[in-house]
């Protein structure tokens, strides 16, 4: 029978959360690594979850590689900026080598950030970078895109206005775009982390959509008329970016608003449109739909 000890770094966060529960759910032994003063209530819900706590400072590299030791595979699903996507990453990569953990899935959770050209997305270059680094480690890895996360459509993010019964796009409202829900990207992520045969990068939408598919999707939804709102092309959005990020620079945030729209910018520009796609590589997942996610608003 195969090891099913998987090592999760991020547990404590929604995605690694979720992660946690589909892999539990699964049968698999889930050793999940906090930092020391991690929030008790954090850790109270893993180990009510069934998950084995392990804490570790990323600096220390031999408490790394004992939590590492004897796993079939570690997930990282951490999320912020440099000091996170590179720099604890790689000391977690590091722990995974020199324990002989034979598979690595790192936090890549995005769209295709592999077709967009480098500079055009701060958290996407830190990625791409950490993947670099990766592709260098003697160590076999599988980075999982989902293009963006479906709770996009009913949150912060600027495309679907509901009290103006708008859609907003630049340039192209036909240029269809990927979602996945973070429940459906937990649960492939956990079966990719259980499975030895994993190729380098897993592509997964739950649905995809343009922006005119999301205006008839919301006026079918409501009974009410949702038009198109174009501000401008990707030029335009180009200038308001670089405004927005000298005006508001944020660097220490990891979601500013030039942040955001950088994202759009991205997905408008169909650079990172995911294809093909692996949805049928485990069978009986079911996909949540942009369908689902607006009804439920």
């Amino acid at each position: 029978m195969p090891d099913t000890t998987i090592l999760l770094a991020g547990a404590t966060g929604k995605l690694g959360g979720q992660i946690a529960e589909e892999l539990i759910g699964r049968g698999a032994a889930v050793r999940a690594l906090v930092r020391p003063g991690t929030a008790p209530a954090k850790v109270a819900r893993l180990r009510s979850l069934g998950a084995r706590v392990v804490e570790a400072e990323y600096g220390d590299a031999a408490a790394m590689r004992e939590a590492c030791t004897g796993v079939a595979c570690v997930v990282s699903a951490l999320s912020g900026l440099r000091e996170v996507i590179v720099d604890a990453q790689t000391r977690l990569l590091e722990a995974a080598v020199s324990a002989g953990v034979p598979r690595f899935i790192p936090s890549d959770f995005a769209i295709d950030f592999t077709r967009l050209p480098p500079g055009s997305n701060r958290n996407l270059d830190l990625r791409r970078e950490f993947k670099e680094r990766l592709d260098r480690a003697p160590i076999a890895a599988t980075s999982i895109l989902n293009g963006a996360f479906a709770d996009m459509l009913t949150g912060v993010a600027p495309i679907i206005l509901f009290k103006r019964r708008r859609v907003l796009y630049w340039q192209n409202a036909d240029q269809r775009m990927d979602f996945t829900a973070r429940g459906d990207v937990a649960a492939f992520t956990a079966a990719a982390a259980l499975d030895p045969s994993t190729p380098r990068i897993l592509r997964i939408a739950g649905d995809q959509g343009s922006a005119r598919e999301l205006a008839a999707l919301m006026s079918d939804l409501t009974g009410e008329r949702y038009r198109l709102l174009r501000p401008g092309g990707l030029g335009l959005l180009g200038v308001l970016i670089r405004i927005a990020r000298k005006v508001a620079p944020g660097d220490g945030d990891v979601y500013p608003p030039w942040q955001g729209m950088q994202y759009l910018h991205n997905m408008f520009s169909g650079l990172g449109k995911l294809q093909p796609l692996d949805n049928d590589r485990y069978p009986g997942l079911r996909w949540t739909t942009a369908r689902d996610v607006l009804a439920a608003r």
